[in-house]
């Protein structure tokens, strides 16, 4: 699949991370859809039916390496993109659901640059948001990043199964290495600079993540001076 990057920049959304982050997107994973379909990497289906002034969707998985509470991590965002160019909708992953994520005074659309809307991403767990004390209401937000970190070991999606798997062990050792990572929110957020290198078909992101979580198991290994 050949990507559009123009058009992949232009509607990207504007995040941003809290000032002690330790984690940031390494790859984001597009598909772009121009009519109704199930979404290839996450549990709900992309509609155009109710509004008829939305030309395509812009699917954005995005993949860190890490959460702060396990390796592997995929979020998303969805741009709705109207016949205009004009952004008509906005949703975000949330732990497994997903929101709104315009506004609807519109009022976290970019100034500078209407085509980007603007989230807040939960500070070390990558949720997004449109409103800042959304994330404050979650209950382990302080938590998460502290006292439970690296407590899911590393995650496999069903979409990987087939060519990841975990055990005790390794569980262990990614807890112990995302242990190392342990902050405290300040809630002081920054805004976030895309790569334009960073934006890949989904296919190809799918393909490069069990590479990198094996890249990164070896780094821990090295890290703790485990030799096998």
């Amino acid at each position: 699949m050949n990507l559009d990057l123009g058009l992949v920049k232009t509607y990207a959304p504007q995040l941003f991370f809290d000032r002690l982050e330790p984690f940031f997107p390494v790859r984001v994973g597009v598909t772009i859809f121009d009519q109704d379909g199930p979404s290839p990497s996450f549990r709900r289906i992309i509609r155009f039916e109710s509004d008829a002034s939305i030309e395509k969707v812009i699917e954005y998985a995005i993949y860190w390496d890490y959460d702060i509470e396990h390796l592997y991590e995929l979020e998303h965002v969805w741009i709705y993109v109207g016949y205009d160019g004009s952004v008509i909708n906005c949703e975000c992953s949330f732990h497994g659901k997903f929101f709104k994520g315009l506004l609807k005074d519109r009022s976290n659309v970019s100034e500078n640059n209407p085509t980007q809307v603007k989230l807040y991403s939960q500070p070390g767990k990558h949720a997004f948001s449109p409103l800042l004390a959304m994330l404050e209401l979650v209950p382990n937000l302080d938590t998460c990043t502290y006292e439970t970190a690296g407590s899911a070991g590393l995650l496999v999606p069903d979409m990987l199964r087939d060519q990841m798997s975990t055990n005790n062990e390794t569980n262990q050792l990614v807890e112990r290495y995302l242990q190392t990572f342990r902050f405290r929110p300040t809630m002081e957020f920054t805004e976030y600079t895309w790569n334009e290198t960073i934006f890949v078909s989904l296919p190809e992101l799918l393909k490069e993540i069990p590479q990198r979580v094996s890249h990164e198991l070896n780094i821990m290994k090295k890290y703790f001076g485990i030799h096998e």
